[in-house]
């Protein structure tokens, strides 16, 4: 939601053209990002490390930017249930960059990023809202107290 503003609520000022723009950074971030670690791998063939820290190096960025990605697009439709949890797994997800950058850029083709839950949010806040103004009852010292009950 950080590059939209206010815009997911009417979907209003550009929303359109920012949320492509926001498809195409995230897209073009993940494959500068593939680039930069191929560089790394390359490194390690240079290094000539064996082919066991190679498999290793490979599987271990899939696995983490797996979990980058399901949480990623977990935390576009709800709130996380631990944020100690999270916070553990924020390592995880940086290093697993790539597959954050594909959940951002696959969720952006259909909504702005969080928007959903943003919306639901906003529109529990607004019910709430609209609920504790119309109960009011103007001056609390016109009502009509009580009456007494008789034994």
């Amino acid at each position: 939601m950080r590059f939209f503003g206010t815009t997911w609520v009417d979907h209003d000022g550009g929303y359109a053209l920012r949320r492509a723009g926001v498809a195409v950074g995230s897209l073009a971030a993940a494959v500068a990002g593939c680039l930069v670690l191929r560089f790394g791998y390359q490194g390690l063939e240079v290094a000539k490390v064996g082919g066991f820290v190679n498999t290793l190096v490979i599987v271990m960025f899939a696995i983490c930017s797996a979990i980058a990605f399901r949480k990623t697009w977990e935390g576009f439709s709800r709130r996380p249930a631990d944020p100690a949890r999270e916070e553990s797994l924020r390592s995880l997800k940086a290093i697993g960059f790539i597959g954050s950058l594909l959940a951002y850029f696959f969720r952006s083709l259909t909504e702005a990023p969080g928007e959903k839950l943003r919306r639901t949010e906003y529109e529990t806040a607004v019910a709430q809202f609209e609920k504790r103004r119309n109960t009011r009852a103007g001056n609390p010292s016109a009502r009509k107290k009580p009456k007494p009950r008789r034994r």
